[in-house]
C-alpha cells in the first residue's frame, strides 16, 4: 500500500512540474479553440517550440492610463493561449506585426517569440505587445479541447 501511494505521489508531482491545465477564455483562438475549452500544455523550453505550435504564455502587461496592467481584471497574472508565429532566428514578421519594425532586427532575437491569435480581431498578441520573452513561455498545447468536468 505504501509503495502504491509513493508511486501515485511521485506521478502527481511529475505531472504538476511538467503539465499545465488551462481553460480557454475569450475568442482569440477561434475556430481552433473556443471559450470554455480546456487544454493540456507540456512545459517545454523555447528551443522546442516551432512556428504553428499553440502555446501558453504569461500575459504581458498592457498600458492603461499610463500604468501597466494585466488583461485579467481579477488581478491574476493572466495567461494567453496563442499560436507561435516566429521563433528565434526566424525573419521578423513586420508585415503581420508592424510594432516589431521599431526594433530594427532582421531576425527574431534569441530568447524571444512572436505569437498571434487565430482570430486577429479578438486577440491581444504580439501585434500589441511585441515579443514574448522566454521566461513567459509556459508550455506547448499537447491536448486541445479536453472534456469539461
Amino acid at each position: 500500500m505504501a509503495a502504491v501511494l509513493a508511486v501515485a505521489t511521485a506521478g502527481l508531482l511529475w505531472a504538476r512540474r511538467h503539465l499545465l491545465l488551462v481553460s480557454v477564455v475569450g475568442r482569440s483562438m477561434e475556430p481552433t479553440l473556443r471559450s470554455g475549452d480546456r487544454v493540456l500544455a507540456r512545459r517545454v523550453p523555447l528551443a522546442r517550440i516551432r512556428p504553428g505550435d499553440v502555446v501558453v504564455v504569461v500575459a504581458p502587461a498592457r498600458m492603461t492610463a499610463g500604468r501597466p496592467t494585466r488583461p485579467d481584471a481579477a488581478g491574476n497574472p493572466g495567461l494567453l493561449i496563442k499560436r507561435a508565429y516566429a521563433v528565434p532566428g526566424d525573419p521578423v514578421p513586420v508585415d503581420r506585426v508592424p510594432l516589431l519594425r521599431q526594433g530594427g532586427e532582421r531576425n527574431v532575437p534569441a530568447g524571444r517569440l512572436v505569437v498571434l491569435g487565430d482570430n486577429p480581431s479578438q486577440s491581444y498578441d504580439s501585434r500589441e505587445c511585441g515579443y514574448i520573452a522566454e521566461p513567459d513561455l509556459l508550455g506547448v498545447v499537447v491536448r486541445p479541447r479536453l472534456p469539461a468536468n
